[in-house]
Order: structure tokens, then C-alpha cells, then sequence
């Protein structure tokens, strides 16, 4: 049997067809695939009382979506879009269009089986291949389901045709483009079903969500083997464990290393402070600051001492302390005893991905939800992981000091990248001076289509792709989708830092596109950021100040069993 040829071959169609959960005769796409796969896995091994999965899983097959194309005459209007400039009107166009009739009454049923918050999710015919993950290009509509029947249809309908939109949106393209996928061939199959979580003071949401992988192939030390698995863990929705936000990261074989390291200042950089949830006052998604919600979490969740903590500046105290006695008391959610506290979840986190991963034949890629009183795991996604090539141990050379431009030794992979020509870097003092955070990503995205056959390095501040534009430039694929390695600058004089979990959609792109990562920290040991080289070499202007444009001869050398990356300036007498 060919790699992976068992999951290829696996027919999801009639687990969806025998619940009445199967709505046109199309395909059910990736996603949905993936879903159904997971249930014939726990149900052969006997784990479905120790596993729950979604009530119900309702999917609009890839018939349904063609009909809707077809019908509002939308194949070519849609594929003839420019391809950013245009992408509102992407929307705008969907929005108005008119779901097929044929649907009327499956709509109705699901509007009378799911009376709870609700996910409208894509599952494309592309999604969650065995070779091309698509994580994070298509949408994820979170409907409240609230206010009269007719405001849930509506919201309902408006979901889904925000999918179907999502297959022709710019980072979708531009992952097509890169993969050599032919432009036009794509079919958008919907799966919805109820968000697990329940209703706490109008706030609907999971106890906990995350999304945990069976190999790990960025490892923040030698301690950690590829094969250990990881797990990826966070208050609330799961957005923040997928993407460029902070979540926990828990290895699984040694929960209590910490990336970030474990004094308690780099701890509180690297921790979640907001969660999000289903508003069903307002009918929307939203976010709440957890000092605003820490007594109403205090209060509704018994095991959330477990996870979250008072910070005074220096150092952590419990949940349950008398904060009249700490100076300046914050709450973070650290997950500091969660470990402890909960052994059972990981032991079946660590089952489930074993299983997953021998009956895929290939690395396990998995989203949950858990509750911590009742201890109910419940699974809403299985996909497979996309496989890093690790190209064997990269030799560091002896360089003088004034040739290395950057030097890292945290979550380094085996990987080189010889004969760079261009440098595109966004200078930290520069970011964030002015608010126009967009211009700068804008201009990176020029930058990026402009060396369109070039594998350069960019180099920034904080996180790449971040969906706080204070942590870092929040570019999209498609705006560093030809970089060849990705420089993260920590700098804590500015406050910004990497996220160094593996496991987001932003880390599964960099190893489906073999992408070389390397973050470096100012003013750490081991660690050169040279500000002098950037400040003593001639650049191009380009069409923000905060960025720059070098152009010369490069290397990144990355040692992932010394934990060591550099780059080095080659135009400069050989290396020794």
C-alpha cells in the first residue's frame, strides 16, 4: 500500500448519508472527510465513550455549490476578479447572490435539529489533502443562532455563502498559484454543525479548545523527538490556537517545558489574555479581556485555577489568593497546574493521536474542545499533517562577528538556504511610530509579488502575520508567500516578541512551502540581532520608510540539533 493510499481511498459519503446528514450528491470535501474518518477510527478501537463528536454534522455537498454558481451565473464573474483589489467586491457579489431552492427545506431541518451556536465551515475537494493542507485560506463562519427564525436563517444563509466567497479569496489563489494548482478547478463543499461549549452569563464557549499533532518538527530543545507530539491548548473558541495568537503549547512527552523559557516575565509575554466566545445578547462573535472576566470565570469554572494566575510584575500567585495583598494583581492564563490537574486528557490526547496516526499512515493533525469538570473531549476536526522535509544536520561555520547579520537558538529546524540575493526588513524602531500598520504589510505584499522567483529573507518585528497588528505586521499569505525564511525579531524594549508554538496555520504553511523560520532574540545570549549591519549597508527605498530593501548574497545556515540558526553576509572575505 502505497503512503498514505488508506486515507486516500476511504469513502466518507456514507457516514453522512445513513444520519440524514448528507444534503446534495456532490462531494463532502476535506474537512468533512476527515471527520467521518475519525469516527470509524474511535468506533473500531472502542474509544466513542471516551471521545464525543459534534451531535450532528450537516454537509452541503459540492452539488449544492455548483448549483449556486451556476444558477447566479457566477463561474467566470468570480474567477475574472483582480486578485486583491477586487476581493470585496467578492463578498458583495456572493452576499446578493441566492442560495439554490433545492435547499430550502434542509436548511429548515438544520435550523430545527442545531437550536445552539453553530460553525459553517468549508470542506473543499482540496482541503486537508495528504499533500496540501489549505489551513487557514478558506473561512470559518461563527453564527449565534439567536434572535427569531427568520435572523437564524438569514445568518445562516449568509455563512455559507461566506464559504462558498472564501474559495476564490486572495490567499486561496495565491496557495494555488505558488502549488501549481489550476486556477478555476476548485469545488466548496459546507460543514456545519453546533459549537461544543455551553452558555455562561450570556458568553457561549468551550471550556478549553486547541488543536494537538502527533510529530513535531520544529523542537524548541533536543529533549523533544519528533515523534513526541504536541498539543496546543487555549480559554475559549480555538481561533487562538491556529492562529498567530497566543494558546499554551504543551509537549506531550515533557508538559512542563515551556518555548518561551520559565521566568515569569517571558511566561506573561507568551500567555493568552483574551478569549472569545459566542455573544448571544449582541448575536455575534467577540472577545473579552480576561481582567474584565477573571470573577465571572473564577466563579463558573472550577478547575480555572488550574489555568489562570495573578502576575504582580515579578512573580505568579494562585487563582484563589487574597489579591488585597498583591500589588498591582493581573490575571493571566498561564496553565501552570493544568498538567497536574488534568492527567486524564492528556493520556487520551496521546491514545487519540497514536490511533489517528496508524490508521492515516501519516502524522495526525486534530481540533478539540474540552471540559474541564465532566473531563469531555470532544473532537471536531482530523485532517493530515502536512510532512516537514528535514534534510539531515546543517553544519554552522566559525564566522567572524561582523559577517553574521542574525543569529537565533530557539525552535531551529534542520535547513539551508545558500545565494540569497534580497533582504526585505522591516525596521523595529520604525514599526508602530505611526499607526499605519496596513501601509507597512502592504508594501511587504509589493515587495513579495515583485520577487515573485526569489526565495528571499524578510525580516521584521514580532510575529509575522499577526492578528494584532501590535505584535507584529500583520501581512497575509499571499504578501510573503515567495519569502524562503522568515526572521522574527524579539525585541522587549518595544514589547514585542515570536510566538514560538508549532502548530498554527501560519507554522503549517511555512512547512507545506518549505519556508526556513528562525526567531531571534535582541539582547539574549546566543542571540545577535546586528543593528549595526542593517544601519551600515546602502538599501532601497521602497514605498513605506519602515521598510527596507538590501539586495547582496546570503546564506541561512540552520542547525536543528544544535538549536542554532544564522545568516551571514557573503560579500564579505570567505568564511573560515
Amino acid at each position: 500500500m502505497q503512503y498514505g493510499e488508506f486515507y486516500r481511498s476511504y469513502d466518507p459519503a456514507p457516514f453522512y448519508r445513513e444520519r440524514g446528514w448528507l444534503i446534495g450528491g456532490g462531494q463532502v470535501g476535506g474537512k468533512a472527510k476527515g471527520l467521518s474518518f475519525a469516527h470509524a477510527v474511535l468506533e473500531k478501537h472502542k474509544l466513542l465513550d471516551e471521545v464525543s463528536m459534534p451531535v450532528c454534522n450537516f454537509v452541503l455537498t459540492t452539488s449544492v455549490f455548483e448549483e449556486f454558481m451556476e444558477q447566479n451565473e457566477l463561474w467566470d464573474r468570480l474567477q475574472d476578479l483582480r486578485e486583491y483589489s477586487d476581493a470585496p467586491v467578492l463578498h458583495q457579489i456572493c452576499q446578493e447572490a441566492k442560495l439554490p431552492a433545492s435547499i430550502d427545506g434542509d436548511l429548515d431541518r438544520i435550523l430545527d435539529v442545531i437550536t445552539t451556536p453553530m460553525s459553517v465551515r468549508s470542506s473543499s475537494i482540496l482541503e486537508d489533502d495528504v499533500n496540501l493542507s489549505f489551513a487557514g485560506k478558506y473561512s470559518t463562519m461563527f453564527v449565534p443562532n439567536s434572535g427569531d427564525r427568520a435572523a437564524r436563517r438569514a445568518a445562516l444563509e449568509s455563512a455559507i455563502k461566506e464559504v462558498y466567497a472564501s474559495t476564490y479569496n486572495p490567499a486561496a489563489r495565491e496557495y494555488k498559484r505558488k502549488h501549481g494548482i489550476l486556477w478555476g478547478g476548485e469545488r466548496m463543499a459546507v460543514l456545519i454543525q453546533p459549537i461544543a461549549g455551553s452558555l455562561h452569563r450570556g458568553r457561549f464557549y468551550p471550556e478549553l479548545a486547541g488543536a494537538a499533532f502527533s510529530q513535531v518538527f520544529r523542537r524548541p530543545s533536543p529533549k523533544i523527538k519528533k515523534e513526541d507530539g504536541v498539543v496546543r491548548v487555549c480559554f475559549g473558541l480555538g481561533t487562538r490556537t491556529v492562529d498567530r495568537s497566543f494558546a499554551r503549547t504543551f509537549y506531550l512527552t515533557n508538559p512542563n517545558l515551556r518555548p518561551e523559557g520559565n521566568r515569569p516575565a517571558e511566561i506573561v509575554s507568551h500567555s493568552q489574555e483574551r478569549f472569545d466566545f459566542i455573544n448571544i445578547a449582541e448575536n455575534k462573535f467577540d472577545t473579552a479581556f480576561l481582567p474584565d472576566a477573571v470573577n465571572d470565570l473564577a466563579d463558573d469554572h472550577r478547575m480555572a485555577q488550574s489555568y489562570i494566575q495573578w502576575y504582580d510584575g515579578s512573580m505568579f500567585h494562585w487563582l484563589l489568593a487574597d489579591t488585597a495583598n498583591i500589588e498591582c494583581p493581573r490575571p493571566v492564563f498561564t496553565f501552570a497546574e493544568f498538567s497536574q490537574r488534568c492527567p486524564a486528557f492528556f493520556k487520551r490526547i496521546k491514545i487519540m493521536l497514536k490511533l489517528f496516526e496508524q490508521e492515516l499512515q501519516l502524522p495526525a493533525d486534530m481540533e478539540f474542545t474540552y471540559e474541564t469538570e465532566t473531563d469531555r473531549l470532544t473532537l471536531v476536526q482530523l485532517r493530515p499533517l502536512s510532512v516537514y522535509d528535514d534534510r539531515g544536520r546543517v553544519e554552522i561555520p566559525q564566522v567572524p562577528h561582523e559577517r553574521i547579520v542574525l543569529r537565533g537558538d530557539r525552535m531551529v529546524a534542520n535547513g539551508r538556504l545558500e545565494g540569497i540575493r534580497h533582504i526585505v526588513y522591516v525596521d523595529p524602531d520604525l514599526y508602530g511610530k505611526t499607526p499605519d500598520f496596513n501601509e507597512v504589510a502592504r508594501t511587504v505584499g509589493d515587495l513579495n509579488k515583485e520577487l515573485d522567483g526569489e526565495r528571499y529573507l524578510l525580516v521584521g518585528p514580532g510575529r509575522w502575520g499577526s492578528s494584532n497588528p501590535l505584535q507584529g505586521v500583520p501581512v497575509r499569505y499571499s504578501e510573503l508567500s515567495n519569502a524562503g525564511c522568515l526572521v522574527e525579531l524579539g525585541i522587549a524594549s518595544r514589547g514585542v516578541s515570536p510566538e514560538l508554538s508549532y502548530g498554527t496555520h501560519f507554522f503549517l504553511d511555512l512547512d507545506g512551502d518549505d519556508i526556513l523560520y528562525l526567531p531571534v532574540f535582541d539582547g539574549v545570549k546566543d542571540n545577535v540581532f546586528n543593528r549595526e549591519w542593517f544601519e551600515g549597508h546602502e538599501w532601497r527605498k521602497t514605498g513605506h520608510p519602515a521598510v527596507r530593501h538590501y539586495v547582496g548574497k546570503f546564506d541561512v545556515l540552520l542547525d536543528g540539533d544544535s538549536e542554532t540558526g544564522i545568516v551571514i553576509d557573503r560579500c564579505r572575505p570567505e568564511v573560515k
